[in-house]
């Protein structure tokens, strides 16, 4: 896929792709319920390019979901009527452990068997399920949402309903469910305000009011023009209901009564601060990218290169098209082809899915959890409020990536903070903010911060800590919070460096090698070219010290690189995402090797210029 990526940085392409790569689903997008497992892609792919292209409409009952699953947060039950106690206590401890894997939320699919089959239940029998599911989870402590039901045709004279129902139940260990969200799009196409009228529950007035509450400097609210990386909120509580600042409530009050968090990173739009987009997509570590596209300009700008950073990174992305109040249907629909036709093509390999009602929506978000390939494509205006509903369920329904499994063990490691931030607040002093990669950091903790220019590290005390604007004791892997230093010298700080546990021995370099792809340059890359590399929150210029089986590189090749930083060392790991670039010169790779500062030591003049 890198290779292809370079089609979308390119300056030359024309946007026309190959027609769809397939990925199987039971229905057609908005019909029905998940994709199949990758086993079952293989055996219906030529099934499933009929059921994605336009002109065929499969029937409205799906016989048969994919097999049901040991792993994940999905459990089939064909009926739950009256069941004994040993049976009650069972079915409790199941729900426990689907919650643990969708980390506090699980899918419960009744009228299914075990083997997908949509067999359905009588209405009677539908309801006593219910009641015994809104029992088993008053037992584990959860809340149920009932997401929606349908008829199948099963040789049965009466009507048979299937239903899905949403569990969450917040972890004992959590105050909320937290999901982050990249928010990126050409300049002026809606991304502030869409993000205003979401947190503060108020429309557009058609002339940018509810992006003001976001913007942190005077200059972006003369301009219009968000040029800093502002974070928002929008909760939704244990029964799905959108909590946020409507009725005067404080970010405080949001946490108290949410079970389910959405951070949104603004992230600007404007080609002038491409480096502080892709600072806030490389460092803060979204969970996913929403890409906003303006209905009456379409694919412009920077749109293709935000999506195609977005895809280097790895980072799932759905699409959200704005101001269809502006246009007439024809020019929706001709935004909505053409962003099909970019999504389509070889480089991106997407299945573009537009969801227009809310049983589409509930789809788009299981299966864009369940398959990569699936992109949602939402119409929406943050004036006339159209289609907004939809956006907020889809919010709602989608679970993490990241299984339990995963954050358990990462927090099991040592403790890493990586800084983004760094901040002087009154009463307070030195504040910094950024994400907690791996391990658990409680207030009190001993940690030292680096590298300095030298390569040194110093001993800091964490003082408090705040999640989204409200204080928290715990900070657990993958979590992004503000922590107080107190008297600490904020100038011994900067963007870039961690806060480790003093066990850790930390890797520090100048020098490193990367496997990298060139995506796109005018001429050749070779020795003694100067770029600005991206490894997570790391930002800095490097020289390229030697390109290895090579002379020089050009578009679409790939080589093993050695880069030197030109300021000071950082601290860095193996298999660590790295994107440079210089101009128009862009390229992607990962961290092969590192030449730790002991092998490496600067030369008195070199040691000067940093």
């Amino acid at each position: 896929m890198d290779a292809r990526v370079s089609e979308l940085f390119g300056s030359g392409n024309n946007g026309h792709g190959s027609g769809s790569q397939g990925v199987a689903s039971n229905g057609k997008p908005g019909n029905s319920y998940g994709v199949a497992p990758k086993k079952a892609c293989v055996k219906n792919n030529k099934k499933s390019k009929a059921r994605f292209s336009r002109t065929f409409k499969p029937s409205n009952n799906t016989p048969y979901l994919p097999p049901e699953a040991e792993e994940g947060n999905i459990e089939y039950k064909l009926k739950l009527v009256n069941p004994t106690q040993y049976r009650f206590e069972h079915l409790a401890t199941q729900m426990k452990w689907r919650l643990q894997e969708g980390r506090g939320e699980a899918v419960y699919q009744i009228g299914v068997e075990d083997n997908g089959m949509l067999v359905g239940l009588s209405e009677e029998d539908m309801r006593a399920s219910l009641k015994t599911l809104h029992k088993l989870a008053e037992k584990v402590g959860a809340d149920i949402t009932v997401l929606r039901q349908r008829e199948v045709d099963y040789d049965s004279d009466e009507p048979r309903k299937i239903a899905e129902v949403l569990i969450r139940k917040v972890p004992d260990d959590q105050q909320f469910l937290d999901l982050r969200v990249a928010v990126l799009g050409n300049v002026d196409s809606g991304k502030s305000t869409l993000l205003g009228v979401l947190t503060q529950g108020e429309l557009d007035n058609g002339r940018g009011r509810a992006r003001l509450n976001l913007f942190r400097h005077l200059h972006e609210i003369q301009t219009g023009r968000t040029s800093s990386i502002s974070f928002e909120i929008l909760g939704f509580n244990s029964k799905g209901e959108v909590v946020n600042y409507s009725e005067s409530r404080t970010a405080e009050e949001i946490c108290e009564s949410a079970s389910k968090m959405i951070t949104f990173i603004d992230l600007a739009g404007h080609h002038k601060y491409l480096k502080t987009t892709i600072f806030g997509l490389t460092s803060y570590c979204p969970d996913f990218a929403m890409l906003v596209v303006s209905a009456n300009t379409g694919i412009a700008g920077t749109t293709r290169e935000h999506l195609g950073l977005a895809m280097a990174l790895k980072v799932p992305i759905f699409i959200v098209i704005s101001k269809v109040d502006l246009c007439t249907r024809a020019t929706v629909e001709r935004t909505v082809r053409q962003l099909e036709r970019v999504l389509k093509q070889p480089g991106c390999n997407k299945v573009p899915m537009v969801v227009g009602s809310t049983d589409d929506a509930v789809t788009a978000a299981q299966q864009f959890a369940q398959s990569p390939n699936i992109t949602p494509i939402f119409t929406l205006s943050s004036v006339s409020g159209e289609s907004l509903d939809l956006l907020k369920v889809f919010f709602n329904i989608i679970p993490p990536l990241s299984n339990s499994k995963e954050q358990e063990e990462l927090m099991q490691q040592l403790t890493e903070f990586q800084v983004d931030e760094i901040y002087t607040v009154p009463e307070v002093g030195t504040v910094v903010g950024g994400t907690l990669y791996s391990g658990i950091c409680r207030e009190g903790d001993h940690l030292v911060v680096g590298p300095t220019d030298s390569g040194q590290f110093h001993k800091l005390t964490i003082g408090s800590i705040q999640r989204n604007r409200s204080a928290c004791r715990v900070l657990r892997a993958g979590q992004a919070a503000t922590l107080a230093l107190g008297n600490f010298d904020r100038s011994l700080l900067r963007k870039g460096m961690v806060m480790v546990s003093p066990e850790m021995d930390p890797t520090i370099c100048w020098m490193f090698e990367a496997e990298i792809v060139l995506l796109f340059h005018a001429k050749t890359f070779h020795k003694g070219f100067q770029v600005t590399v991206h490894i997570g929150n790391v930002r800095q210029t490097a020289t390229v010290e030697a390109v290895y089986g090579k002379e020089e590189l050009r578009t679409g090749e790939k080589a093993v690189v050695l880069f030197k930083f030109i300021k000071h060392p950082e601290y860095l790991k193996v298999g660590a995402k790295v994107l440079f670039r210089e101009g128009v010169t862009k390229g992607i790779g990962h961290v092969t090797k590192l030449q730790p500062i002991a092998q490496y030591q600067p030369s008195q003049s070199e040691d000067d210029e940093a």
